[in-house]
């Protein structure tokens, strides 16, 4: 018979969820399109060249599933409190697949479609371990690999981390010798860590900051192409790429207000939005990595945090102002981050209008992290992130509503965007206008030569 703890409701031996899963969990609905559904998916990949071993590759994905707790680590729903129990090693699938190419100039495009087909596929919660992994191979020189796991188990920096580990584990094993890696923390030491500080000092003043912040306030609700329904639905992602002077004017404008290359396209944004909406007080919510901590830099597990960003424009005629104003909205709330779970608590009503009737909320996020993407020489072979995605897709890994507008500032030139959104609410074509509206603006504020 299993003992349950008193204090936490949960067995004996077992940890409970973290509040970004607790969230997650709130809002789950028991169908495929919710966060705890098969298609709520993350992915990465990688572009490998040279001699590859395919023993010593299945030999480091087995690696990472003994070094990360989280890999072997199933989420428990079937009882009153949900929780999290660690399970022994187990390999990991591989599946090696043939990829044909008209030309060798063809592959880069070829490789695209395969990382969206498999973005495309589902991956049960139940399934540990929670990581698996597709080749495909062009010639005995040139392969794609793909990493995929559960979203609600894995974030797309622990995605990062866990390429670093199997690289330095695939070398290990390659030239028989250990792997040169830093000791880690587990997920379920960080939930403890967790728990034991939510009502600590610096967390009641994060929730009065937040209570303050957003008293009376609501997400920027944007009109939805199609009626609410409750018809099934999937995710499509349509993505772009801005061209490269809008990269380098962004970095020109992040040096110039002394701020980041996220927080001087929030400025655009949200000139965007008072031009569409008319309004000056805008409450954008964004995704942040949620790694506060130093020791769970190279942690894999469920860190990333949704956090709605207060700025009030009014008066505001210049990008300089508005990024100044955004500067300090960031900064304030960087600093008094909880999770969202807790946040909410305080300012309950915060999501309505962008939830409810014939509106959505549409997160804006930008990847800021260009070392997290892996790449590097290890065993032999040449790895490179592929980072540069442009093709869209008609299905691929599930947001549960709305939309995400994802840009990353690319130093290889441009900026490359995504975005994704849910069928049952948007059309793509309202996506292409949205994009294009919103590049115009760009043009008008970051497209313009730095003043002095």
């Amino acid at each position: 018979m299993t003992s349950t703890s008193v204090s936490t409701g949960i067995p004996v031996g077992t940890s409970p969820l973290s509040l970004q899963q607790e969230f997650l969990h709130m809002i789950d609905h028991g169908d495929e399109a919710g966060p705890f559904g098969p298609r709520y998916t993350i992915v990465g990949g990688w572009r490998l060249t040279g001699e590859l071993d395919l023993g010593a590759l299945q030999g480091a994905l087995d690696d990472v599933v003994v070094r990360h707790e989280t890999l072997r680590t199933s989420i428990v729903r079937s009882g009153d409190t949900p929780y999290q129990m660690v399970l022994p090693p187990a390999p990991v699938r591989l599946e090696v697949r043939r990829l044909e190419a008209a030309s060798p100039a063809d592959r880069d495009r070829v490789a695209e479609e395969f990382l969206n087909d498999l973005e495309a596929g589902k991956f049960a919660i139940e399934e540990v371990p929670i990581l698996r992994a597709f080749l495909g191979r062009f010639d005995e020189r040139d392969a794609v690999l793909v990493l995929g796991g559960h979203h609600t188990a894995i974030d797309g920096w622990s995605v990062h981390c866990l390429m670093r580990d199997i690289a330095a584990y695939y070398a290990a094993r390659r030239e028989r010798r250990a792997p040169d890696l830093p000791e880690i923390r587990q997920y379920r030491e960080y939930v403890a860590w967790q728990r034991a500080n939510v009502d600590s000092p610096a967390v009641v003043a994060a929730r009065a900051y937040w209570r303050e912040n957003l008293a009376g306030a609501q997400v920027v609700p944007i009109p939805t192409d199609k009626p609410r329904t409750e018809e099934t639905f999937f995710t499509a992602w349509h993505r772009f790429l801005f061209d490269d002077g809008l990269r380098s004017g962004t970095a020109a404008w992040a040096a110039r207000t002394a701020s980041s290359p996220f927080m001087v396209l929030l400025g655009a944004y949200l000139m965007y939005l008072r031009e569409q909406t008319g309004e000056s007080e805008l409450v954008v919510p964004t995704f942040t990595p949620g790694r506060q901590l130093a020791w769970i830099q190279d942690t894999v597990g469920s860190f990333y945090n949704f956090l709605p960003l207060r700025t009030d424009i009014t008066g505001c005629a210049t990008l300089p102002e508005v990024v100044r104003r955004v500067r300090a909205t960031c900064l304030a709330a960087y600093q008094h981050e909880i999770p969202f779970a807790s946040l909410l608590q305080e300012a309950p009503t915060v999501m309505d209008a962008a939830v409810s009737g014939n509106f959505a909320a549409c997160v804006f996020q930008v990847t800021q992290s260009p070392d997290m993407m892996y790449g590097g020489q290890a065993g032999g072979l040449r790895i490179a992130a592929m980072r540069r995605r442009v093709l869209s897709a008609p299905v691929g890994s599930q947001i549960p509503d709305g939309v995400l507008f994802g840009l990353e500032v690319d130093p290889a030139g441009g900026i490359i965007g995504s975005v994704g959104y849910t069928t049952n609410l948007f059309v793509e074509s309202g996506i292409v206008r949205m994009i294009s509206d919103f590049e115009r603006v760009l043009h008008d504020t970051v497209g313009q030569p730095v003043s002095a």
